[in-house]
């Protein structure tokens, strides 16, 4: 392959694109492609931001947007957080990485609290949520073979998922398009209807290890677990002997109002996975054990070059500092309650755009009866940020420290986007029915 230097052409705006040649050893002669220096892997739209304050973003040209996709679940102390900057610039200027050869008292620290805070018992951090469902997998396996029955490597996950983007993960997540392109799947997935405990019980072997299921599944469209398939998922596993794994990389670190999602269903998981919101926006994963599933993991079974750095940790525990404060997360299960309802009554108002509204805490789906890009696209015009899912719904995942003046503007503009939608769907049919009657004329 011999890669040139970066050409303009008539689409790109002299934005950096590559020029190559590619020789296939497959078949006979080369091509020449163009090609982004970033690879396609997302469709990013045309539109990047200089700065942001709270629950706002700004671009260049001083466009201001209200951010209610928060990163994906990601920025949850929003932008520019005083204590949060504060903590990582501090951190930074003493020292970023030394490697899990040596002590990291940031980590310990982060370590303790999140213990003191959950059912579990010791931590291990990574990088991202797929990473930490990878080990959180690998531990479920290392836990049944702790136990005398290396045979059990099964685990039971849910259809509609989603636990990343590694191979064990797309496999574990089940979706065909995730999966096209790759191969044979991972082996070791097994999957059932969401919320289906029959299912469930029915696809139970004597290779199944554990359970992984999201308490809601963000992915899908916001579709919560309900309370007696919560239940029962831990009495099953008392039952038959398996590990109780949950991933709460987008619902964990007070995204629904408790620190965990778990905590409203009073269910006590084995292993759970988090990330996203754990830092801030800095890249950080964690795997939250009890004391069985954490010892069945010694020294060289997992490990992490990044994992836990000072400066990730230090991220890490000034965002504890904010979410642990007392009253911090019944404001955030509030906010989350007044903002359900205004969205209940823009459904209400516009029933030809929207059909339900559903969620908990900070962490809500509109499902659209318009195509759910096209309403993206109006909300974003008129400075609104959002997120998509599947079911064709519209995600809202404002940063924890949203106010609610910020949550009545966002419905504010859902509700203006809705009525040019009416606006331009009325035009639209005017304009056939004009059609019509001149052809018939």
């Amino acid at each position: 392959m011999v890669r040139q230097q970066p050409v303009p052409c008539p689409d790109s705006s002299g934005a950096g694109l590559l020029l190559l040649h590619l020789s296939n050893p497959f078949q006979p002669g080369s091509h020449i492609a163009m090609i982004s220096a970033l690879m396609p892997t997302f469709k990013r739209v045309d539109l990047a931001f200089e700065h942001g304050q709270g629950a706002c973003l700004y671009t260049a040209d001083g466009r201001r947007f209200l951010d209610f996709g928060a990163g994906i679940a990601v920025s949850s102390l929003g932008h520019g957080h005083e204590g949060l900057v504060k903590a990582i610039a501090e951190q930074a200027a003493r020292v970023m990485h030394v490697s899990n050869l040596y002590r990291i008292p940031q980590a310990e620290k982060l370590a303790d609290r999140l213990v003191a805070h959950s059912f579990a018992d010791s931590v291990f951090f990574c990088n991202s949520g797929a990473e930490a469902n990878e080990g959180m997998v690998k531990m479920i396996r290392k836990t049944q073979a702790g136990r005398g029955h290396p045979e059990r490597t099964r685990i039971i996950c849910c259809n509609g998922a989603f636990h990343g983007r590694t191979l064990a993960m797309i496999a574990a997540t089940g979706n065909p398009a995730y999966l096209e392109g790759f191969g044979a799947p991972v082996e070791g997935f097994d999957h059932v209807p969401f919320n289906n405990m029959n299912a469930l019980r029915a696809a139970i072997t004597p290779e199944t290890a554990g359970i992984m299921i999201e308490p809601i599944q963000g992915e899908t469209g916001i579709k919560q677990a309900d309370p007696q398939f919560m239940t029962g998922l831990r009495q099953v596993c008392d039952e038959f002997g398996l590990i109780l794994a949950l991933d709460e990389v987008q619902t964990g670190m007070g995204r629904t109002g408790k620190l965990f999602a778990h905590e409203w269903y009073g269910v006590t998981p084995d292993v759970i996975s988090v990330a996203k919101g754990i830092a801030g926006g800095f890249p950080m994963g964690a795997i939250l054990a009890s004391e069985e599933v954490a010892a069945s993991m010694g020294a060289g079974s997992h490990g992490t070059t990044f994992g836990g750095n000072p400066l990730a940790c230090a991220a890490g525990n000034a965002v504890l500092d904010v979410i642990l404060a007392d009253g911090f997360l019944d404001d955030v299960a509030q906010k989350g309650t007044m903002l359900g309802n205004e969205l209940a009554a823009l459904v209400h108002d516009h029933p030809r755009v929207f059909e339900l509204a559903r969620g908990r805490g900070l962490m809500w789906g509109l499902k659209c009866r318009m195509p759910v890009a096209q309403v993206q696209a109006q909300v974003m015009a008129e400075g609104l940020l959002t997120v998509t899912a599947g079911e064709n719904v519209l995600r809202l995942l404002p940063p924890l420290v949203v106010t609610r003046e910020d949550c009545r503007e966002a419905c504010a503009i859902l509700s203006q986007a809705a009525r040019a939608l009416e606006a331009q769907e009325d035009a639209t049919s005017d304009n056939k029915t004009n059609s019509r009657t001149e052809s018939q004329a």
